[in-house]
């Protein structure tokens, strides 16, 4: 068994009490340190369920879910997140924007005051590795969604997570946006040391970034499928062109057609 940082065991999650939706049903997931997974399934299959399990904003009624060796009870601290539309607050500045979790979070807001200077640095950095050296004091008005987007992931990533959790998070940018930010994301994995869970319907990206991917049923959301993606690291865009790379991309999407029928 390998060093597992998020561990989900034969969880069922209902909204809406007794009678209500059962949005995953015998649910079991494991991702190790450091590696990125990829969660793929039908429209409504639970994926945004389990982002919410495993960063602690829901609970599941039975099973466990287990990150970084504690039983998740409450939201966790060790988890970045970003969506597909960020929510950057239109007053505040880029950088200020980035910083925003170091508000929020207890350990680092007792430090932001006497080390501001420390972690507008580290935040530069995180621009500069997404692409948006010089974009700091820009407002998000200013900035197309392709760098909203970049900059989300810095906010995501400022408070040093040692999870990432990725909801459809180049869902609503077009074809090349989405493709350069595919590399930066590569680029954070590589040089960050965080583990990643992205949640996509892109089956392309899927492939090109994960280490892993797990399909989904339709509802109620269980794992049906778990494949260990090899391609060598790291990986360019051409990749996509190589034949073996359609052929695992056309497999899950075989699996989940498949899996949209089996309700």
């Amino acid at each position: 068994m390998g060093d597992h940082l998020v561990r989900i065991e034969n969880v069922d999650m209902r909204y809406g009490g007794e009678g209500g939706v059962l949005a995953v049903s015998g649910l079991n997931i494991a991702v190790e340190k450091g590696e990125f997974a990829a969660v793929v399934g039908p429209s409504g299959c639970g994926k945004s369920t389990l982002m919410r399990l495993v960063t602690g904003l829901h609970i599941p009624q039975t099973g466990s879910v287990v990150v970084a060796g504690q039983q998740v009870t409450k939201p966790v601290s060790i988890v970045g997140m970003a969506f597909q539309n960020p929510t950057m607050l239109p007053w505040r500045t880029t950088l200020d924007n980035i910083l925003l979790p170091l508000e929020i979070v207890d350990k680092h807001r007792k430090r932001l005051r006497a080390h501001k200077a420390e972690y507008v640095a580290q935040a530069e950095r995180l621009l500069e590795i997404v692409g948006l050296k010089g974009f700091g004091d820009k407002f998000p008005w200013q900035l197309s969604g392709g760098m909203q987007q970049r900059a989300n992931l810095c906010r995501a990533l400022i408070h040093e997570p040692e999870l990432l959790m990725l909801d459809e998070p180049f869902g609503a940018l077009d074809a090349f946006t989405r493709e350069e930010l595919w590399q930066v994301i590569r680029d954070l994995h590589a040089q960050q040391d965080v583990t990643i869970v992205l949640v996509t319907h892109d089956l392309r990206e899927a492939v090109y970034l994960a280490d892993r991917v797990f399909v989904m049923s339709a509802r109620p959301g269980r794992v049906l499928h778990e494949h260990k993606i090899d391609f060598p690291r790291p990986r360019e865009l051409e990749l996509m062109y190589d034949p073996a790379f359609t052929k695992k991309v056309q497999e899950l999407r075989g699996e989940i057609a498949d899996a949209r029928q089996v309700a």
